[in-house]
């Protein structure tokens, strides 16, 4: 991740005052705007290093959840990190389990179908996690070999939607689908299977904590660079706007910096 100086991503085109906190459902009926709660839930993928995960206590930490917890302490509001399964998190947000996705959550055409985005607040690229001992150095050296993913990721998507890139390449022509990365490095590891596709910023930051980064090669790939944003419900702009208002005000004081040098070692605004 390169830094950039800039403020391009949260060009504050077409903002809407907070006045109009209602949101609608489906069946018509008016749904308070989560920015009435007193507390807001964040749902999350509990196991995403460094984005949102358990340390050695059992506690939530994470960039993002720093980030989402100074967001709405800034905007005098209590916040509740809630653990869901990754492949049913907009699922999740429709039913009013959580308010918003805030976990390294990547914008893709069919998720706007679904729900409404921020403006993005970081980059992300997938790549390509193999052992050095295989000798797999290019998504060609991946030629029936197994390769494993996250379900409901969008790496996984990516890989659908591009087939020639990958998924006529691997064996089988699919990927072994994992509930978590934690579980697919393991089989990685042990040779069950012989190429990841993961995000960068987890298999960078896992590698480094896991000190095995001399032992793995980290391909880039040919798929383009990805928006993280945060996802809330579609009728509800009034807490996407102040979601955006808030982190441009932390980046004017400085404090986004803070949070993103101490987990990246770098300022990662785009």
């Amino acid at each position: 991740m390169k830094k950039k100086t800039g403020l391009l991503w949260f060009a504050a085109i077409g903002m809407v005052t907070l006045a109009a906190c209602g949101t609608s459902s489906e069946k018509g009926k008016e749904v308070p705007s989560a920015t009435e709660k007193e507390e807001v839930i964040v749902g999350l993928d509990d196991t995403f290093v460094p984005m949102g995960f358990r340390d050695d206590k059992g506690e939530l930490t994470g960039f993002d959840v720093e980030l989402a917890t100074k967001v709405f302490e800034t905007a005098d509001k209590k916040v509740k990190f809630q653990p869901i399964d990754w492949s049913m998190k907009e699922t999740e947000l429709a039913n009013g389990t959580i308010d918003m996705i805030w976990n390294g959550y990547t914008v893709t055409p069919e998720r706007e179908k679904k729900v409404l985005f921020t403006n993005t607040y970081m980059k992300n690229l997938q790549v390509l996690v193999t052992a050095k001992t295989s000798d797999i150095t290019d998504f060609e050296g991946m030629k029936d070999k197994k390769l494993g993913a996250q379900e409901g990721s969008s790496g996984y998507t990516t890989f659908n939607d591009q087939p020639e890139v990958l998924k006529d390449i691997v064996d089988g022509q699919d990927a072994t689908l994992y509930g978590s990365f934690n579980e697919a490095f393991i089989d990685l590891e042990h040779g069950r299977i012989q190429g990841l596709l993961i995000d960068r910023v987890y298999a960078e930051y896992y590698l480094a904590q896991a000190k095995k980064t001399a032992d793995f090669n980290v391909i880039d790939s040919p798929f383009e660079v990805e928006d993280f944003a945060v996802g809330v419900r579609k009728d509800d702009q009034a807490l996407a706007d102040l979601i955006n208002e808030t982190l441009i005000a932390l980046q004017e004081n400085g404090e986004f910096a803070e949070i993103s040098t101490k987990w990246f070692g770098e300022d990662v605004t785009p």
